[in-house]
């Protein structure tokens, strides 16, 4: 058989679904391995590196040293919009960013690996927290979790209301 006739098969690999199925594996290991909340920990970081990245993208581009409240939640839109999500805003204002998702980046390999959603939690919190002092990070509702959607809210203030809040905390560096 020459390499020729390979390329014809119909076998539904190519980069995007080979590098989600990756990411996917690798989630996976580390959930089976160390646990669902240490696999969140790795994620965590590497969430936090591209963050970071991506935050002086978006503040290079728009020319300025911080984005406002408005800026920074179309950014998390617009960033999920340019790798596959499907974000939206439900809320934005002063007190906390509340977010929409119908569709993950990540697609169908999400399913069952929750870690996966601290790249989401790392990536917002981050870029919320460098342009707006502080951020807390709620992931209310997750594909991951068997949700037809995420539901992600980023509190912009640390309060009475916020102290209670299952999430994770990001402060400006």
């Amino acid at each position: 058989m020459s390499e020729s006739s390979l390329e014809a098969l119909e076998i539904p690999l190519e980069r995007d679904i080979f590098l989600r199925t990756l990411i996917r594996e690798l989630s996976g290991t580390l959930q089976e391995t160390v646990g669902v909340e240490e696999a969140s920990g790795f994620i965590s970081i590497v969430g936090q590196r591209i963050g970071g990245q991506i935050n002086t993208e978006y503040r290079d581009a728009l020319k300025v040293k911080t984005l406002s409240v408005q800026q920074v939640a179309e950014a998390l839109v617009d960033l999920k919009r340019r790798i596959k999500g499907d974000f939206y805003i439900i809320e934005a204002d002063e007190d906390k960013i509340i977010l929409g998702n119908r569709a993950c980046p990540f697609g169908e390999k999400v399913s069952e690996r929750p870690s996966m959603c601290m790249m989401t939690s790392n990536v917002f919190g981050l870029i919320a927290a460098e342009n707006l002092g502080y951020a807390k990070v709620e992931l209310q509702e997750t594909i991951a979790l068997g949700y037809a959607g995420c539901r992600v809210v980023v509190y912009l203030k640390l309060n009475d209301e916020t102290e209670d809040i299952v999430g994770r905390e990001y402060f400006k560096t």
